[in-house]
């Protein structure tokens, strides 16, 4: 994207929404609990907002894989994976991260005394979720990210059940068996609720850009069924509501929207539940009038086309 056009670009103000449903996986390990699925003291499971912005990142990493292949089609201008590299990544240069960082230059035509780095230009997941790392000898500019995760939360209470793993070959000297006692440690089922926002207004400070959420969109879906684990092999993503606000501060509560695409469990809330259709999943078109009218559109981005609808 040329820096005229970087000047020009304009972020809408959107709300979103993961409906993450986890069958006999593990969506999100606690380190603090030996790594069993995340748990409130209500029973109630959580992801954090880390851990799936990990899996958006890796994705976005493999420039071989079918999931960066697919999200850099359809761009007027073709990407260049220069352009979409990933600051968060084992092994990184931080002298030279740092260099990125102190090389800035005015961006020219903007009129703002807005700055540019190569920092900027080069990581993808700094422009959009920012970088809290590496103020120490920066020019300060650029902090908070345009696009924030919510705590994912599950709609009820979720059942943990641990058993022990075995293994035919062993792996301590002397032993011809393995034995992880309580090592697999999985959901049974639960429906989790992730909200996300997009602020424009952190924009001209971490250089993002419309053409770099629309990156983002277009892997949300892919996310878990792309980066799926031993423990985690069937966690996915049901919806991911995306709304447009009609201005860019907002035309409408970020809860009243939140509130009415989050899913209710048909009978006894408080218990864990089994299936999917245990639940009623609010459709756009259940959106009350008028949250409609304060909106400039609404799509899923995991349905079968771009399921934009408008207001």
């Amino acid at each position: 994207m040329s820096v005229e056009t970087r000047v020009k670009d304009h972020i809408v103000r959107a709300t979103g929404l993961l409906v993450i449903e986890a069958v006999n996986s593990n969506p999100n390990g606690d380190p603090d609990r030996e790594s069993d699925p995340r748990q409130r003291p209500d029973g109630r499971g959580e992801i954090s907002p880390v851990s799936f912005k990990r899996k958006v990142r890796d994705l976005v990493a493999d420039k071989d894989g079918p999931v960066w292949t697919e999200a850099a089609r359809g761009f007027p201008t073709p990407l260049s994976p220069a352009e979409f590299d990933i600051l968060e990544t084992r092994g990184r240069n931080r002298p030279q991260i740092r260099q990125e960082l102190k090389e800035v230059a005015e961006i020219e035509g903007s009129g703002k005394g807005i700055k540019e780095a190569k920092f900027v230009m080069k990581y993808w997941d700094g422009r959009i979720f920012g970088n809290t790392v590496l103020e120490e000898g920066a020019p300060g500019w650029i902090k908070t990210g345009v696009v924030q995760f919510g705590l994912g939360v599950s709609i009820a209470p979720v059942l943990v059940e641990r058993m022990t793993n075995t293994s035919k070959a062993g792996v301590e000297e002397g032993k011809d068996r393995g034995m992880a006692p309580l090592g697999y440690r999985i959901v049974q089922h639960g429906v989790y609720c992730m909200p996300f926002f997009v602020n424009p207004t952190a924009a001209s400070k971490s250089g993002c850009t419309s053409r770099d959420i629309e990156v983002l969109l277009k892997v949300i879906p892919y996310a878990y069924s792309h980066t799926a684990s031993y423990v985690r092999p069937f966690v996915g993503i049901r919806h991911a509501w995306y709304v447009e606000h009609k201005s860019r501060l907002g035309s409408c509560s970020d809860f009243a929207l939140i509130a009415a695409l989050t899913p209710k469990k048909s009978s006894d809330p408080e218990k864990p539940s089994k299936a999917w259709e245990e639940y009623h999943v609010p459709e756009s078109s259940d959106l009350p009038e008028d949250l409609k009218n304060r909106i400039a559109s609404i799509r899923d981005l995991v349905g079968s086309d771009d399921g934009t609808a408008r207001a």
